[in-house]
């Protein structure tokens, strides 16, 4: 009799996932967004009424679709952005849930830079040239590139420990989504892929022992991110 799957190598779809399912959303639009200025605690400035729109889409979405209803455990970061975009989505997560603060799941770390505008940082930092030397930190008392991608990649890691075969919900930050992405493609930790994820877009890596696999990039809710 005729085989009725293809080899393990040639399946572009294929059983339920079996790993830990880690969903990444993006915070809606925040006042550092729109204004130009670093993020860290000091600068964030939490949402702008485009960013709680977003949040509130993404919330209509997940309140029909019902598509996370098996999610376990809900974390963001303690920035502002993140902490509200995760109340404003809520109601369309499982009603037990309750968002875990994680500073592990923060943007990188600006140290001195926090609040000002970019401008303010070349013109007093100079900023740091990462293609030389990926360990200089991005200003004084910051992280460096490497230190940011040795930070998501010990929290991921400690999620799948926490959470084998299950899936969570974490409302983080784009530079955080490139670094997952990263580690989902084993790329050199240096490399910055410059990706364009939206504002309130989920991405969905599942970890399944060694096999890693994206089930999902910038799947955005039903409204234009401007």
């Amino acid at each position: 009799m005729s085989a009725l799957q293809p080899p393990e190598g040639f399946r572009t779809s294929g059983s339920t996932p079996r790993g830990t399912r880690i969903v990444l959303v993006r915070h809606g639009e925040a006042h550092c967004n729109a204004l130009g200025v670093v993020g860290g605690p000091l600068g964030c400035g939490g949402l702008t009424e485009l960013g709680e729109a977003q949040a509130r889409a993404l919330r209509d979405r997940l309140l029909v679709s019902r598509e996370f209803d098996d999610a376990v455990a809900l974390y963001t970061s303690v920035l502002p952005r993140a902490m509200q975009t995760a109340a404003i989505i809520a109601p369309g997560l499982p009603a037990h849930l309750r968002a875990q603060r994680d500073c592990e799941l923060c943007e990188l770390h600006p140290g001195e830079a926090d609040g000002m505008t970019w401008d303010e940082v070349i013109n007093t930092f100079g900023g740091p040239d990462w293609d030389q030397d990926p360990r200089q930190p991005f200003a004084p008392g910051g992280e460096s590139w490497m230190d940011f991608y040795e930070r998501c990649e010990r929290a991921l890691a400690a999620l799948v420990q926490r959470h084998p075969g299950e899936r969570v919900i974490l409302v983080v930050h784009g530079g955080v989504i490139e670094q997952a992405m990263k580690i989902l493609e084993r790329k050199d930790p240096m490399v910055r892929l410059k990706l364009r994820t939206e504002h309130c877009s989920l991405t969905e890596i599942e970890f399944d022992g060694e096999t890693r696999r994206l089930l999902r990039y910038n799947d955005r809710a039903p409204l234009a991110a401007e």
